[in-house]
């Protein structure tokens, strides 16, 4: 079991993670609409807009891009995705938008890397 601060550390460099991801999207025309959004079947990292499409993205930092790359599994793909679905259905304004999943990676020393159609 990690202890405290473990945790603690974990938190405030996956909090980092999503504003230099959130930072270096709106650097390529994205918008932000919502950031650690939360819904009853899970959470969003970063829900942005660019043109037509809103776009649920998943914020992963690790070591190295391939591995955070590596850690987006089906568990969390299929989280996003419900809350996606959850998201829009909430918001009728969005229903006549695209729709797209995209992973950013965070590693250190490196810029963020953007996996536009990570998953669906």
């Amino acid at each position: 079991m990690r202890n405290t601060a473990t945790r603690r550390r974990s938190y405030w460099r996956g909090i980092a993670a999503e504003w230099l991801a959130c930072l270096y999207l709106m650097c390529k025309g994205y918008w932000p609409l919502a950031r650690r959004f939360k819904t009853p079947v899970g959470e969003i990292d970063l829900i942005m807009k660019r043109g037509g499409t809103v776009v649920f993205v998943e914020v992963k930092a690790r070591k190295a891009h391939a591995d955070a790359a590596a850690s987006i599994h089906a568990g969390n793909q299929a989280r996003v995705v419900q809350a996606a679905q959850w998201f829009v259905q909430t918001r009728p304004r969005l229903a006549a938008l695209a729709f797209r999943f995209d992973a950013v990676t965070v590693s250190c020393y490196m810029m963020p890397r953007h996996i536009p159609h990570a998953f669906s």
